[in-house]
């Protein structure tokens, strides 16, 4: 039998990728035996400018990755409200004892450590690369690649295949957990004229959610609303657009002055914890969500967390280390989607000011009152289910 070339093969290099390879060589295991897959160059992949959002406990992880510190700006209140009802809740770093509740970051900077981190071990980066047809045998799976910029084919064999590509939800196969919330969410940049300073805004409107996350010298714009609405608002020049925006969320912030270029993209839930013997998915891969609460790659780093300490306390067969992974990570994965999908259910599936909506508002309310459920809810966020 012909020893495989590498122990584990890791298809995606972006930061759930990386996160898993470097944990896994910081907590003993051969960096020489692990291989990274991805379609795009180092180069590409540190120019992407979209903002994402890292929980408290992802900073954590990323740390103990050693891609710690970045270029990031602190969340250190996070104000929920919903437009024009009764109803708000302000989380606080101070109260959790914490120095920050999350950190905002552009794609490019989280990925320029990871890249740097891992060029200093023997793990192997194998990019350009289409990652195409994968067989999975008895004794090892072959991955079969096709240089991206030369067309050139090759395969190797690893003995444990995990899939770290998930892509966006326009793009996915489909799932065992399907849902299309027929929604979009627009992306981009904005500046103010009355910023606060480290206090991330999630608004409740009546089309979906819109986030505002403190960023450099203005926000980070996530606005979630119908297909429809959203068209209208792509359609419409900076100044028009921007007026929407106040209408939309008002005036907390003074007058938005400025936009970036804006991005939008179908949100959809799309998840499946796959695994076989030999190959098991994680991050985007396994569960694609939608942006509400910012929980996407936060989950996909509590992944990579989990099955480098799986893999690692495995000293003969790695293939034991998966089934440990899979129902160590069952509960935190099905909470955080049944919150993300409930919510923006609400939103996506109810008729404008329907009483569902209204709940929400009400409960907003309600979770500065209940403090252990806030504090629940807090956890959630930072941590997820530990």
């Amino acid at each position: 039998m012909n020893t495989p070339d590498f122990d584990i093969a890791i298809c995606g290099a972006g930061p759930v990728g990386q996160a898993l390879a470097l944990l896994l060589s910081r907590q003993g295991f051969p960096a020489e035996k692990i291989a990274l897959f991805d379609a795009k160059t180092a180069a590409q992949a540190e120019q992407d400018a979209r903002s994402i959002a890292i929980s408290y406990g992802s900073q954590q992880i990323l740390q103990r990755a050693g891609s710690w510190p970045i270029k990031a700006s602190a969340i250190r209140e996070i104000h929920v409200s919903r437009r024009s009802h009764f109803g708000r809740s302000l989380m606080r770093a101070d109260d959790y004892d914490v120095p920050a509740l999350g950190y905002v970051a552009r794609y490019g900077d989280i990925i320029s450590p990871m890249q740097n981190a891992l060029a200093q071990t023997q793990v192997h980066m194998l990019r350009p690369f289409h990652v195409g047809h994968i067989e999975e045998n008895a004794e090892h799976v072959v991955v079969n690649l096709k240089h991206t910029e030369t067309g050139n084919h090759s395969s190797v064999t690893t003995k444990i295949l995990v899939q770290a590509e998930g892509g966006t939800f326009a793009d996915q196969t489909q799932r065992d957990q399907r849902h299309d919330y027929q929604q979009t969410a627009i992306i981009a940049h904005v500046t103010c004229d009355q910023p606060q300073p480290q206090r991330a805004f999630e608004r409740f409107t009546d089309q979906g959610p819109l986030a505002l996350l403190p960023q450099e010298h203005g926000y980070a714009l996530v606005w979630c609303a119908r297909p429809a609405m959203a068209e209208k608002l792509m359609a419409l020049d900076d100044q028009a657009f921007l007026a929407e925006l106040q209408v939309a969320f008002g005036h907390r912030l003074g007058q938005f002055q400025q936009i970036s270029k804006r991005v939008a993209y179908p949100l959809g839930l799309n998840a499946q914890p796959d695994s076989t013997g030999r190959t098991v998915s994680i991050g985007n891969a396994a569960q694609t969500l939608h942006p509400v609460a910012g929980q996407g790659l936060n989950l996909g780093l509590r992944d990579a967390h989990t099955l480098a300490k799986c893999l690692s306390r495995q000293t003969t067969e790695l293939t034991t280390a998966i089934p440990q992974f899979i129902e160590q990570r069952q509960t935190d994965r099905q909470l955080t989607i049944r919150i993300t999908d409930s919510m923006a259910r609400v939103f996506a599936s109810s008729p404008d000011g329907s009483f569902t909506q209204s709940l929400l508002g009400i409960s907003l309310g309600a979770i500065d009152v209940l403090k252990p459920f806030k504090n629940l809810l807090a956890g959630q966020m930072m941590y997820g289910w530990r």
